[in-house]
């Protein structure tokens, strides 16, 4: 199977969450010849659109070897700063153009190639699953990757180990190995006062040195100076902001924003506390009440190095002549549901371009990852890990 040509007809697709766009499809065509058995599973929520997803499994015994990824692809943006159709999947001086050409129709391509390969070869003595959501890049992550998994909990399934295909890698595929990723979390506060007259402050109650106050505690706030495996959390401000126009008119609301960053040392609940622990202090010494409403998305998760991860290192060793480098650094990816399942590493391309104008990627480095994953699959049937 080219893995290049399977990457054209999904890029092909367009597949901008929550829409499908055949790429499942595409997907299902491909393995079912192989011999998978293929299960299309559509999920739908009050709060969400209905999203199409895909666990399919070749073999029935254990253990089970899965790789995780998605179809779904963000907006392509102004067409202007695009040199061709970004879903024309365009080929020039031997680069790959189009949207998910990167983040991750290749790494999807790549892996159903590789399994295509490996099993002309050997017979697996376990089994190989992929598991493909369409609702990766959304804002809500409701209809995919986290209702596979209870899926496959309702139906007694396990998944013994998993590789998540995200773009991981610097200069070529598999150059770094995530093993894990910090949790995120954002935050939005309202302080509000009473709204006056600015010749008169003393009749109003202004929000905005209250608001003032607590963005300096936060800001000024050391969170850790970083972990065996991770860098230091980071709380980083994105909008501080009263909307007034007025210029004689005291604001009865100021609002502000963060990011938190967070590592394994801190779970999102002790960071709220905090948050609002400074708030208080501040209403207490100001008067002026705080609203926070917190969203963490991913909690940090680590698979902790051990047998897998040491046959990923090796066999990636041997295909690059250089150990990888393993990482924790980034956002998120859907690996910090799969790791309450079973432990889970990150690898795929370059990911330069992701979500740029001009996604691309060089189709050597197609065919590198394509030989890179059924490398693994050799390595770990031969001498499945324990941990």
């Amino acid at each position: 199977m080219d893995p290049v040509a399977l990457t054209q007809d999904l890029i092909r697709c367009a597949s901008v969450t929550p829409n499908d766009g055949g790429a499942i499809g595409v997907i299902e065509r491909a393995l079912k010849p192989m011999g998978f058995t293929c299960h299309r599973l559509r999920f739908e929520d009050a709060d969400a659109p209905a999203v199409e997803n895909l666990y399919a499994r070749l073999g029935e015994q254990g253990p089970n070897f899965c790789f995780a990824g998605h179809t779904d692809v963000v907006p392509p943006g102004d067409a202007k700063l695009w040199h061709s159709d970004p879903f024309a999947a365009d080929i020039r001086g031997g680069v790959l153009y189009g949207r998910g050409a990167v983040d991750m129709k290749s790494s999807v391509a790549c892996f159903i190639a590789a399994v295509s390969r490996f099993v002309n070869d050997a017979s697996p003595r376990g089994s190989i699953s992929l598991l493909i959501t369409g609702d990766e890049e959304g804002p809500t992550n409701i209809n995919g990757t986290k209702k596979i998994l209870g899926w496959l909990k309702e139906r007694g399934e396990r998944l013994d180990h998993c590789i998540v295909g995200e773009p991981t890698a610097t200069a070529t595929s598999g150059d770094v190995l995530k093993i894990g990723r910090r949790g995120t979390m954002n935050v939005r506060i309202t302080a509000t006062g009473t709204q006056g007259h600015a010749a008169y402050p003393h009749l109003a109650k202004n929000p905005i040195p209250a608001m003032s106050a607590l963005v300096s505690r936060l800001a000024s706030w050391k969170l850790d100076d970083g972990t065996a495996h991770f860098d230091p959390s980071t709380l980083a401000f994105t909008t501080v902001d009263v909307g007034n126009t007025a210029t004689n008119v005291i604001p009865a609301e100021a609002r502000a924003g963060f990011n938190i960053r967070f590592n394994d040392r801190h779970k999102s609940a002790d960071l709220i506390a905090h948050i609002e622990s400074e708030a208080k202090a501040v209403e207490n010494e100001t008067g002026i009440a705080f609203v926070i409403k917190a969203h963490a998305s991913g909690e940090p998760f680590l698979t902790q190095p051990g047998a897998f991860t040491e046959l990923l290192s090796s066999t990636v060793a041997k295909a690059n002549g250089k150990a990888p480098e393993l990482s924790t650094t980034g956002g998120t990816s859907d690996a910090r549901f799969i790791k309450d399942f079973c432990p889970v590493v990150e690898i795929g391309l370059p990911g330069g371009t992701m979500h740029k104008a001009d996604e691309c990627v060089p189709v050597a480095e197609i065919e590198k990852l394509t030989d890179l994953y059924a490398r693994i699959l050799a390595a770990y049937f031969e001498n499945p890990p324990r941990d």
